[in-house]
């Protein structure tokens, strides 16, 4: 399997509507609704594919969506959703990395985000990203289940030069959120 991701087109509603119905049920969005938030210039949307898949509709990994006027200050992550036979290899940590890297590019200093109450894997993910709980929105879910608002104060981009006589892609010295995701990785 090779994963890529790429910016979501119109012409990939289809396979992300399988996607979120098969994640989401019964409180799957409505395909006019992801239509508009493809569409929209306020959002950024990516796809994880498989590279190598023959079947485009099996090619399609995951999908996750940022809500951010540039210049707004403050962003929403919209959704995300991971094809069930791949999670836990980190793809829903690469989409968010993504999506974060997004809102700094737009000048959000803050991120947003509504999690079910039920789902202690999201909200794991979403800890170790460094989100915090702000709040509980009851019975914001079908079914009366609970919301945990969180909220990400965005870190500032970490650019330093390459150690002298480093070899190797990488430095020794780690940015918080590389610390937090080898933590993760334990």
């Amino acid at each position: 399997m090779s994963v890529f991701m790429r910016r979501a087109k119109v012409s990939d509603l289809d396979r992300i509507m399988v996607l979120e119905r098969e994640t989401f049920e019964a409180d799957a969005w409505p395909e006019d609704a992801m239509r508009r938030e493809l569409e929209s210039p306020h959002a950024y949307y990516l796809i994880a594919v498989d590279d190598e898949a023959d079947d485009d509709g099996a090619g399609l990994l995951g999908y996750a969506g940022l809500l951010a006027p540039a210049g707004g200050g403050q962003g929403d992550i919209q959704t995300i959703a991971v094809a069930p036979a791949i999670r836990g290899i980190g793809l829903g940590r690469g989409l968010m990395h993504a999506l974060i890297t997004e809102a700094r590019r737009r000048h959000v200093a803050e991120i947003f985000l509504e999690v079910r109450a039920d789902n202690p894997i999201a909200r794991a993910l979403y800890d170790s990203l460094g989100f915090e709980e702000i709040g509980i929105r009851r019975r914001y879910y079908r079914g009366g289940i609970d919301a945990v608002h969180m909220r990400l104060t965005v870190p500032p981009a970490v650019a330093r030069p390459a150690e002298a006589g480093a070899t190797g892609a990488a430095s020794a010295e780690r940015t918080p959120l590389e610390a937090n995701d080898a933590e993760a990785k334990r």
